[in-house]
């Protein structure tokens, strides 16, 4: 761990102590500061984590509650209080308001950004029940991801999810409950991204209060979040729920009922638990990007479907790499076979969906992944599956090699997260004085906001540029063109209050200068300077945060500049 932990930290200097790279939005930081406003209402739904009495209740009572809160709904009126009080024992349905976080650059002029939204991992169970300290949107690896894409021009949504399923089921018929209530969470917890990116595109066509483009909306799930991103952006029919492995032997039907529970979209009958209506826009999205889990089967993968993005460790030992079975992170028992970024990336890249990044050039973080590709590798497992060889094809997944740990369940699984050791979520007691904090250490050994915050920005330097391409913001050529500036300036004051003095370092004379402001719109040029000084006078520009590209024969240099008058 400690050598590519040091060599991912060595890069990372590198990167920063050359500050060759010309700053692009949506792929640089140009906003020094964020906005973001918390607990907003996207979505209420049925919440059957504390619907305990659910399941014992009548069907006469569970249809009686249903008819007056869906007609509430249909009035516009609200919910009884009954059904969102969980000490009232009037009601056997309770009811959530699920939020999420919305994360914006300050002082951007632009009217229409791009939208990625975070959901955060916890294995369907709030913490510290799941075994962890983490499990929210409020995760410290969320606010950090959030924070840097907002700061590179986009809207960065953090999203809460319905949680709640039985992974503690034993007896004869165990695995199949640990199984079906799984994949019914899992369901649930698409149904309510689906209802998140609905809103987003129906606020965008309406008032617009996140100043976003509804058609450019990307998932990045982590953990048990990627299992719900991967399956947005591939479950799209009923059939691929009737898998053998979806289903019930003793009823030889779909664990997932959807006449119970609803439709992919959320929409139901007036019977069916759920509270979504029918869809009020398009629920479609852009890419889906993963860091962790894994794809419930390769066989919902189908040509056209959104591209994929995927960092995951090759010996996690929760999500399989290549195919194998999910397993209960606090019991270590069998729950659903699965694929992992091995297979499901290869098959993106086979059905063409991944064609837009397939050329991407090889800078530092490129050229790291694409070292490991069609390489062998120690694994997890005993022999003869002690070994593990990586396809070749395998462009836009980022598969992280970590030392192999003294027991499966010590190998790395999410070296990008980290915790307050002293919160009251990590010092929880398991048993026998093991904490949530000392559980989660053995799959994340030597935690620290350092070591996690390097693997974030590792995972911003190799997924923005690929995000930056596949929304059309920027083309491969362009970023091979441009991936290095050959030349350096000085450009003072900075912030400047009118005048800029541009200085050549190596007296190379400037051909021209474009200003562009935060949105790549150019505001002012100047063309045929013919020298190395230069005064720049931007005094007739508004305040706020401009691009300064200095052309010279030599190549081009970029310079963010504050300009406050």
């Amino acid at each position: 761990m400690k050598k590519l932990y040091s060599y991912l930290l060595a890069g990372g200097l590198m990167l920063a102590s050359t500050q060759l790279f010309a700053q692009t939005r949506y792929i640089d930081e140009v906003f020094s500061e964020t906005e973001v406003t918390t607990d907003i209402t996207y979505a209420t739904n049925i919440d059957f984590l504390r619907s305990s009495r659910l399941s014992s209740a009548s069907p006469l009572k569970i249809g009686a509650e249903l008819t007056t809160i869906k007609t509430a709904l249909a009035l516009g009126q609200a919910i009884p209080a009954t059904h969102y009080n969980l000490a009232d024992t009037g009601s056997v349905i309770k009811v959530q308001d699920i939020k999420m976080d919305v994360y914006m650059p300050k002082g951007d002029t632009v009217s229409a950004r791009p939208v990625i939204i975070f959901l955060h991992t916890g294995n369907f169970l709030p913490a510290p029940l799941n075994g962890t300290p983490l499990g929210n949107k409020n995760d410290s690896s969320a606010i950090a991801l959030c924070t840097g894409w907002a700061k590179r021009g986009y809207v960065a949504v953090s999203a809460d999810y319905r949680l709640g399923w039985n992974p503690l089921a034993s007896g004869p018929t165990g695995e199949f409950e640990r199984r079906g209530t799984l994949l019914n969470a899992v369901y649930r917890a698409l149904q309510d991204v689906k209802q998140c990116v609905m809103g987003l595109r129906v606020g965008a066509a309406g008032d617009n209060p996140y100043a976003i483009d509804g058609s450019k909306i990307v998932l990045y799930g982590e953990g048990s979040g990627a299992y719900v991103a991967n399956a947005y952006g591939t479950l799209d029919k009923y059939t691929e729920m009737e898998l053998p492995k979806f289903s019930n032997p003793l009823t030889s039907k779909s664990f997932v009922d959807t006449s119970l529970v609803g439709r992919i979209d959320g929409s139901g009958l007036p019977q069916s638990l759920t509270l979504y209506g029918p869809p009020r826009a398009a629920m479609d999205i852009s890419a889906t990007v993963a860091a962790g889990g894994a794809l419930a089967d390769t066989s919902w993968l189908e040509k056209g479907d959104p591209p994929m993005i995927a960092f995951q460790c090759i010996r996690d030992p929760f999500a399989p790499f290549g195919e194998g079975t999910v397993i209960v992170t606090t019991t270590n028992e069998n729950v659903v076979e699965v694929q992992g970024a091995n297979l499901y990336i290869k098959k993106a890249n086979d059905l063409g969906n991944n064609d837009a990044i397939k050329t991407m050039p090889g800078d530092a973080y490129t050229k790291a992944a694409r070292a490991k590709y069609g390489k062998e590798y120690d694994y997890i497992y005993p022999a003869p599956l002690d070994k593990i060889t990586l396809n070749s094809d395998l462009e836009g997944l980022f598969p992280v090699d970590l030392a192999a740990g003294a027991s499966i369940f010590e190998n790395e699984a999410s070296p990008w997260q980290w915790w307050d050791p002293t919160s009251p979520l990590a010092t929880h007691d398991l048993g026998g004085g093991v904490t949530t904090h000392m559980a989660s250490l053995r799959s994340n050994p030597g935690m620290s906001p350092t070591k996690g915050s390097t693997y974030v920005d590792t995972i911003q330097g190799y997924i923005c540029p690929r995000i930056a391409v596949i929304l059309g913001y920027v083309t491969v050529d362009e970023l091979s063109a441009n991936t290095f500036e050959t030349i350096q300036a000085s450009a003072y004051p900075n912030p400047t209050t009118g005048v800029l003095y541009i200085h050549m370092e190596n007296d190379a004379p400037i051909n021209s200068i474009r200003v562009m402001d935060l949105s790549g719109k150019t505001v002012m040029e100047q063309a045929d300077v013919r020298r190395s000084f230069f005064d720049l006078d931007m005094t007739n520009l508004k305040n706020g945060y401009y691009f300064v590209q200095i052309n010279t024969e030599n190549g081009i240099a970029t310079k963010k500049v504050a300009l406050t008058h």
